[in-house]
């Protein structure tokens, strides 16, 4: 964020609007700007932002708003260490002379007794005439040497780091100098993955609602300190950084990237976009899942409604009603040797005839209303096929309207394309498809993006169970639900569009 806005809050008041082919964006109240991590306490979810606003959630999904901080500064960033939350908050006192100040609390429920945000002093700040604007604070715990690291800085000069005490959040040696590590960008943050830190920053204009140039750019070192190159060798303190979000569709502006770690592979990160034109430009916060290719980072994206094929990646084999399946234009039927002599007619395909011959146009799309008629009309198995386009391998995922949803998104239900025949969990963590749906917790799906772009699939309950299992591959022909094993491909899916 290049200036001080003051007290002024982005307030959304208008309606999330979810289709039954699209998830549009977050639910509830999700107007904010320079959004912290989002981060997790007592079973709610939590975000700050500049003007000292905040916003909350109990499932992740839906947000609404949250007791203002004692201090209505800049682009907080936020972090959990022991019994305390660290919450790191800027404020400008010139064009660049800024200080980054320390608020600690014991929780961030407002409804706790031990809510109480105290004072806990300046860690960092810039004195006007230096190259750097002492704003934007992020927060990294190393986990290899639980060492506690501050990044700060925006266009006005570095980004620079400086050492933090895990036990206290303050400076660990004020004298020492700040770190220059990069230039030219704003809003930074690092962290760790698989033997490298990585260093987020957000490149492009600041506070222009729909004219906003803002993105999120990356850079990575074996040490925390640097130096950040990026995919091109280009040091970020010379401007380099590998474009990791910039703006699409209807949303403008990216920036301030957070990450959330779910466990087992699966990582969100917060963000939020300068302008969010299906909400009359507000800025507004978003949750995406986080990918990795070839060592680098890569910007997810939510599950959008629609139909698919739903594939194992372990068995190539898709996920089928288990009924008796009609080829797609009729059985081969022999026709006879082509005509128009050796060749056969001028332009057709050398097939020699017989059943490779097809039937010379295109063949329609397999009317499901006409082949369910031969399906029972109870509940029916599920099992594992080759797929073959035919009616019972083509699955619609919908959001549902009007329940909770999980991280960063809502939950879906799953049907046969064309019909109401649901997927459902049943008593013994089995599968089966039912006639139709009725909204109860086994027949909601929650679809979670790995790492490798495949997603993980899991009912929101099991019935008389208390377990989290997810869609299981058990050989190419059959599927259940089992525990997630992360090392495994049995529990990946892809969805294709059929």
């Amino acid at each position: 964020m290049k200036k001080i806005l003051g007290t002024a809050i982005f307030i959304l008041m208008a309606t999330v609007f979810v289709d039954d082919s699209i998830v549009f964006a977050l639910e509830g109240q999700i107007g904010i700007h320079d959004p912290s991590t989002v981060i997790f306490c007592d079973g709610k979810y939590y975000t700050y932002g500049t003007g000292g606003t905040s916003l909350v959630s109990d499932d992740g999904w839906a947000w609404r708003r949250g007791v203002p901080l004692p201090r209505r500064g800049v682009a907080p960033d936020v972090i959990h260490i022991g019994d305390r939350y660290y919450l790191y908050i800027a404020a400008n006192s010139g064009p660049t002379k800024a200080d980054i100040n320390l608020l600690t609390n014991k929780t961030l429920d407002p409804a706790s007794p031990d809510y109480k945000w105290e004072e806990g002093g300046g860690v960092a700040s810039s004195d006007g005439v230096e190259d750097c604007n002492a704003i934007d604070p992020g927060v990294f715990l190393d986990p290899n040497t639980r060492r506690l690291w501050l990044t700060y800085g925006s266009y006005f000069g570095y980004i620079r780091l400086v050492e933090l005490a895990p036990q206290t959040g303050k400076r660990l040696s004020p004298n020492d100098r700040p770190g220059n590590i990069a230039i030219n960008s704003e809003a930074s943050v690092i962290i760790y993955h698989d033997g490298w830190y990585y260093l987020f920053v957000t490149h492009g204009s600041c506070c222009r609602g729909a004219d906003s140039g803002y993105n999120i750019r990356v850079g990575r070192a074996k040490k925390v300190t640097g130096p950040f190159l990026d995919n091109m060798g280009v040091d970020m303190i010379r401007g380099g950084g590998k474009l990791f979000a910039g703006s699409s569709g209807r949303v403008i502006g990216p920036g301030h990237f957070g990450l959330f770690d779910l466990g087992d592979g699966v990582q969100r990160f917060s963000l939020h976009y300068e302008a969010d034109l299906d909400h009359g430009g507000a800025s507004v916060l978003d949750i995406r899942p986080l990918l990795w290719k070839d060592g680098w980072p890569v910007a997810g994206e939510n599950l959008t409604g629609g139909t698919y094929q739903i594939e194992s990646l372990r068995t190539g084999t898709a996920l089928e009603l288990a009924v008796e399946g009609f080829p797609v234009g009729g059985r081969p039927v022999r026709r006879g040797p082509p005509t128009g002599g050796p060749g056969g007619t001028a332009g057709a395909p050398g097939t020699g005839g017989g059943i490779f011959t097809g039937t010379g146009s295109p063949i329609p799309t397999q009317d499901v209303a006409q082949v369910s008629t031969k399906w029972p009309a109870g509940n029916i198995d599920v099992r594992m096929a080759n797929y073959m386009c035919q009616a019972q391998h083509k699955w619609t995922v919908e959001p549902v309207k009007g329940v909770s949803g999980y991280l960063g998104s809502s939950y879906f239900k799953i049907t046969i394309a064309g019909t109401n025949r649901t997927l459902a969990a049943t008593e013994g963590a089995e599968l089966v498809v039912l006639p139709d749906f009725t909204g109860g917790p086994e027949k909601l799906w929650r679809f979670d993006q790995l790492a490798d772009g495949s997603w993980r699939i899991m009912p929101r309950a099991i019935p008389d169970s208390r377990d989290s299992l997810v869609l299981s591959a058990v050989g190419s022909s059959f599927a259940t639900l089992a525990r997630f094993d992360p090392r495994s491909e049995k529990q990946r899916w892809l969805l294709k569009t059929p």
